[in-house]
Order: C-alpha cells, then sequence, then structure tokens
C-alpha cells in the first residue's frame, strides 16, 4: 500500500486478487432496472431498513471495471451522518459505504472505484466532488457538512472551500461526468428532471438538512440516496445521445467537452482553434458598464415604404448600452417601436422580431395556401455572410467558424450524423456567450450586429410580399408563415428569391394546411400530408413537447387537440382512450414546498386530477395555493396503471378551452 497527496492509501492492486472472467462489454441504451416500479412502494422505512437492492462485492466491481461499466453516483451529508452511494449503469447494482461523526468510511474501495470508473452526477463538479475529496482527505461530517453549507447556502467555489480545509481536488484523477450543464433549459434541479422524465418517484430530502439523524432517519436518508441515483441514471439514458456527441468532440479536440453545455462547448473549441492560429490563448475582453454602441447598417438594407425608411433611421441612431451584467439593452426608442405594415404589427427586442397577434386561425383551401419560411442557420449565416468577429480575437475567429459550418455541411450532406450534431453544437452554441461577459466570445457590438441584422432582414422581406399583396401572418426571429393565393405561388417564390440573392441568406420552406395560435410563441400548424399520407404538426409554447426542457403539464390535453386537428378524432375518444398516466400529470416547483391535507409533499410536486379531490395544495412557507391545484391529487409516486378516479371531465373541458385559445373554437 502506498499514501499520495490526498492523505489516504491505495492498494496498487483491487483487494480481491483472483477473479471470474469479466462479463461481455455491454450498455444497453434502456436498462431494465430503470423501469418503473424499482423503488417499493411500501412503507418508507421498512423499505428503508431492508435496503431491497443488490449491493455489489469486491469481485462483481472487479467484473464491471473490466467492462468498462460506468456509476452514477451522488452523496448525502448531515452533520452527523455521510453517504455515498455508486449504482451500475449496466445492472442496478449499488455498492456504498457511510459514517456517523467520529466513524470511519472504507476509504481504499472509495478511491478505488472513484478512479477507476466512469462516473456520472448531477452538480457533481460543484458539490459532490469537492465533498468526495475531503472524505478521501479523512475530514468528519461536521467538517463536510460545513464545507456543503459554504457551497450551498453560501456560494462559495469549490475551490475556495478546499483550500479553506486544505485538501486537493480528486477532480483531476477521476473519468467524471457532470449532466448538470449537459441537461437542457436553465437551472434545472435533479427532481425537476426527474418529473420531466416520469420517474417511478419524486422525492426531495426526507428531513431538513441541518436535522441531526437517528439512527433509522440515516437509513431512510440511505434509501433516498438511491432514489436520487436511479433519477441520475434516467437522466444519463436521455443524455445518451448528447454524451456521445461530447465524447466524439472531446477526443477530436483533444479536450474535455463532456460536462459541458452547447455554448461552453463553443467557447472551449473556438479557443482552441483560435489559440492554435493567434499563438496564445485568448482572453476575455474587459468591457466598461455604459459603455455605447451603434448599429452599422449593411450594404443590403434597402427599404421602400417611408414608414420602414423611419425605422431604420431609428435603429441606426438608437445608442445600445451596456447594462450592469455585461448584457446589452435594447434603447427604448426601438423596443417602443410599433410597426404596422398591412394588417399586422411587429416588435423588435433583444431576443428577436415577433408580430403581435392574438387568437388567430388560418386554414388552406383551394384558392389559398399557407407557406412556413425560415432562414437557414440564420445568426451564423449573418455572422459570416457580414465578417463579423469579436476585435480581441481577429479575423481567425471568421477562419475558425467558417471552417466549422462548412465542415457541418459536408458532414451533414455525406450523412455523417455524429459529426453534423456535434458542430452544430458549436456553431450554434457561439451566438450565445456574445452577450456573457464571463465568455472569451464576449463581445456585445456583435450581439447587436447579429440580432438586429436579423429582424431589419426579416422585415425587408415582409414588406416586400405585402406591398405585392401577399398577407403575412406572422413572424418570430428567423422566419414568416404566409398566405398566399395559389395561382400566385411563383410570384411568392421569386420574391422570397430575389430577397435571398440581395441578402446572402437561405431559405426552407414547409406548408401548412391550417395555423392556430394563441400568440405568436403559442401555435398549433398542421402540416399537409406526407408521401405516405400522415399529417403531422410543429408546436411551439404551450403546444410543443416538454421532453427535458419544461415541467409536463397535462399532455393529454394537446394531444386530444391535435387528434382532432389531424384526423378529426373527438376529443373524448381521445382522452378517455388513453391509458398512459404519464399523459395526464402536471409537474411544479413551488418555492418553499408544498402541503396538501397537512402532508408535506416538497417543492417539486407531481398531481394529477381526480374526481374525489376536494381543496387544494398550498404553498407550505405562506398558505397561499399553488396555482391550478384545485381538485388536483398528489402522485408523487407513479403508479403503473390508470388510477380508476381520474376526472376525465376537467381534462376534456381544458382541452376545449386549448381550443378557444387558438381560435378553433369562438368564445
Amino acid at each position: 500500500m502506498r499514501a499520495d497527496a490526498l492523505g489516504f492509501f491505495w492498494e496498487d492492486r483491487p483487494v480481491i486478487r483472483e477473479a471470474k472472467p469479466p462479463p461481455p462489454k455491454r450498455t444497453p441504451p434502456d436498462p431494465v432496472w430503470l423501469a418503473p416500479g424499482f423503488i417499493p412502494d411500501k412503507d418508507e422505512l421498512d423499505a428503508a431498513i431492508a435496503f431491497p437492492v443488490h449491493v455489489m462485492t469486491d469481485e462483481e466491481l472487479l467484473q464491471l471495471q473490466a467492462a468498462g461499466d460506468r456509476f452514477v453516483f451522488d452523496i448525502e451529508i448531515y452533520h452527523n451522518y455521510f453517504c455515498i452511494c455508486f449504482i451500475s449503469m449496466m445492472t442496478g447494482w449499488v455498492w456504498y459505504t457511510e459514517m456517523e461523526q467520529g466513524g470511519l468510511i472504507d476509504i481504499n474501495r472509495l478511491g478505488w472505484i472513484a478512479t477507476n470508473f466512469t462516473v456520472i452526477s448531477f452538480n457533481g463538479i460543484n458539490f459532490d466532488v469537492p465533498i468526495l475529496s475531503m472524505a478521501l482527505a479523512g475530514k468528519n461530517c461536521a467538517q463536510m457538512k460545513e464545507a456543503a453549507n459554504h457551497i450551498i447556502q453560501e456560494e462559495w467555489r469549490p475551490q475556495d472551500v478546499l483550500k479553506k480545509y486544505k485538501v486537493k481536488s480528486l477532480r483531476d484523477r477521476m473519468n467524471h461526468i457532470d449532466l448538470v450543464e449537459v441537461a437542457p433549459g436553465v437551472g434545472g434541479s435533479l427532481k425537476a428532471y426527474g418529473g420531466r422524465m416520469h420517474c417511478p418517484r419524486v422525492q426531495d430530502l426526507p428531513f431538513h438538512h441541518a436535522a441531526t439523524l437517528t439512527r433509522d432517519q440515516q437509513a431512510i436518508v440511505r434509501w433516498y440516496c438511491v432514489n436520487d441515483l436511479t433519477t441520475t441514471a434516467f437522466l444519463t439514458v436521455n443524455l445518451k445521445e448528447q454524451i456521445e456527441l461530447r465524447e466524439a468532440m472531446s477526443k477530436e479536440y483533444g479536450v474535455d467537452l463532456r460536462s459541458k453545455s452547447d455554448a461552453q462547448i463553443a467557447e472551449a473549441v473556438i479557443a482552441e482553434e483560435v489559440e492554435r492560429l493567434n499563438g496564445k490563448r485568448p482572453q476575455r475582453p474587459e468591457i466598461a458598464v455604459g459603455t455605447l454602441y451603434h448599429y452599422r447598417v449593411p450594404h443590403f438594407l434597402r427599404y421602400e415604404t417611408p414608414l420602414m425608411r423611419w425605422a431604420l433611421d431609428v435603429v441606426a441612431t438608437g445608442p445600445f448600452v451596456v447594462a450592469d451584467h455585461g448584457s446589452i439593452e435594447m434603447p427604448k426608442v426601438i423596443s417602443d417601436l410599433k410597426l404596422t405594415i398591412a394588417n399586422a404589427t411587429y416588435q423588435m427586442g433583444i431576443g428577436g422580431l415577433h408580430s403581435t397577434e392574438k387568437r388567430v386561425a388560418y386554414v388552406a383551401d383551394e384558392d389559398t395556401v399557407l407557406i412556413d419560411r425560415d432562414v437557414t442557420s440564420y445568426y451564423p449565416a449573418i455572422i459570416l455572410n457580414l465578417g463579423l468577429y469579436p476585435q480581441h480575437l481577429g479575423t481567425n475567429f471568421l477562419r475558425v467558424f467558417r471552417t466549422i459550418v462548412d465542415r457541418r455541411v459536408q458532414a451533414k450532406r455525406a450523412g455523417d450524423k455524429v459529426v453534423a450534431d456535434s458542430l452544430k453544437i458549436t456553431v450554434n452554441g457561439s451566438f450565445g456567450k456574445l452577450g456573457s461577459k464571463y465568455s472569451i466570445l464576449y463581445s456585445p457590438d456583435l450581439l447587436i450586429q447579429v440580432t438586429i441584422t436579423g429582424q431589419l432582414s426579416l422585415l425587408m422581406l415582409i414588406e416586400r410580399l405585402e406591398l405585392r399583396g401577399i398577407e403575412v401572418i406572422s413572424a418570430n426571429t428567423d422566419g414568416v408563415v404566409i398566405k398566399c393565393p395559389r395561382k400566385r405561388r411563383d410570384e411568392l417564390n421569386a420574391i422570397v428569391k430575389q430577397w435571398e440573392v440581395d441578402t446572402g441568406f437561405e431559405t426552407e420552406e414547409g406548408e401548412y394546411r391550417a395555423y392556430y395560435a394563441k400568440d405568436v410563441n403559442n401555435y398549433i400548424a398542421v402540416k399537409v400530408p406526407d408521401k405516405a399520407g400522415k399529417v403531422g404538426t410543429k408546436t411551439k409554447g404551450l403546444y410543443a413537447p416538454t421532453g427535458l426542457m419544461k415541467n409536463p403539464t397535462t399532455r393529454i390535453c394537446v394531444d386530444a387537440v391535435e387528434a382532432l386537428l389531424t384526423k378529426n378524432i373527438p376529443i373524448h375518444d381521445t382522452i378517455r382512450g388513453c391509458t398512459d398516466i404519464r399523459k395526464f400529470v402536471s409537474v411544479r416547483k413551488v418555492k418553499g414546498g408544498a402541503v396538501k391535507d397537512g402532508k408535506y409533499l416538497g417543492v417539486t410536486i407531481r398531481w394529477y386530477y381526480a374526481t374525489d379531490q376536494t381543496g387544494e395544495m398550498v404553498y407550505a412557507s405562506s398558505g397561499n395555493k399553488v396555482p391550478r391545484s384545485e381538485g388536483a391529487k398528489p402522485l408523487m409516486d407513479l403508479p403503473n396503471t390508470l388510477p380508476e378516479d381520474v376526472n376525465f371531465e376537467w381534462y376534456e373541458a381544458e382541452a376545449n378551452k386549448i381550443l378557444k385559445e387558438i381560435a378553433y373554437l369562438q368564445e
């Protein structure tokens, strides 16, 4: 045995000297142990004490390590209790070690597992890895809990916490993937992702973090930790494609990108390539708050009407100011503009152009077509066409950016999905860093040029179409929806083609059978049938599939509306014919936690609407009603079958409310 700088002992080889031949290497895309029902639905304490999961032996650890298994891990820490659990992605087997205040953990095995497997966590870089480093350095429960409080409550940086306790981080010795940045959306908690993925159990920490735990409570926390592992494992499976893309890009660029968001990947990749060309590492610029910029009008922007010429002058003369947070604020003189062209009114913003329609419905017929025209890779095209680059990076930024865009196009044409998708991350993610003062890509003036050019260019297309009597019914960021007489479709195509020639942009066309919108950001567009006769939809906002981006909200209601619009299936038939409870649930984050009938439910809650429910859920801190919770029945544990008390009438009424929102039904 030998001691290292971390202060714990390592075996030169694992404790067990002999082992059976390793099992075949396999990574099932959907491990069977992740199926609903993995956590038994029984009394918490009995389940926790029984701990009905397989705990891995040393021999099994060696076999799984040889097979290339990946372990998900999580840590729970109290003043008098520490627990770290690992779960195998191949088998669902568990390994854990724990200690009470004044006790010891299995340092040798813990250190070996942490550095000999690919380990996966959620927010591990900021929390679990520094606490794990302290555990391996021999720190006690009270010290680790104090460190956890510094990180969570006082927002200390992990390196500052470790410096205080004179502990070296284990991070450089670990093969570690952190999912917190990989998962889509901003600020999503693990519990929220669990609700979005319809995990078997949505559960908060069972005891207040400052509590002193009894032995029975420690058993419950250990069992809770396993539930968190299950949720993280679900998330790992759902992010399989994103992880594989990041692994491929990491190999290509020689930088570990596996724990980075799309925008962080773009920054890291471009920084590496620019450094190679410039011969020095790019540094983020220092731009003072209050710095003024003005929009520089591209040569191709030309308008035909006095209104739009005046609007262009307003935009070109309005000062853009760097705000305290480092990004750009839209001048009030521009944000207040209401540009009415023909029958529609448009508004500009830092986020993009928006039309302002409310509750509209359009249906194609024998005389009229509905055409969707989206600009292809709009923001990257603006950067390249106008030759825009951050001044502190120089023109080599454009060289790198163009190479990435061209390589993506080639890969897409060649059918190389992995390369095409990985480069798409870099291309699209780079724009998100232009407004971040913490990024080496930080360039407020570039942000202005890209976003404002995109909006003014779309307005130029809208003006040309409307002047020739072709109606634009909606516009949003990178595209327009057009209502055109069928006999004038060739004329429409000619106008769009000329706009493409003048601007250097390209558009992609789609055709709708109908377009129903609550507003510009919430709509259901019914596509024309494909070659197989299938009728699909394009949805946005409230009506788009939730996935990992947002919490589910009675999805069956939108499904019923889509079935009516595409197949003419009555609302009643779709809702009452569905047996999937996941379609009926809602998930919501409640600050401070929610209570129903005197029972605390947690911060992330899940429910469905039931026939026998009275009252509502309330905020634990204030007693105020949780929105949309009248008639809601908590469903923290997901059943395998549809409950018998589902209030179908509530869901039918909600679906009909949507039909009114999108103007399919009149008020």
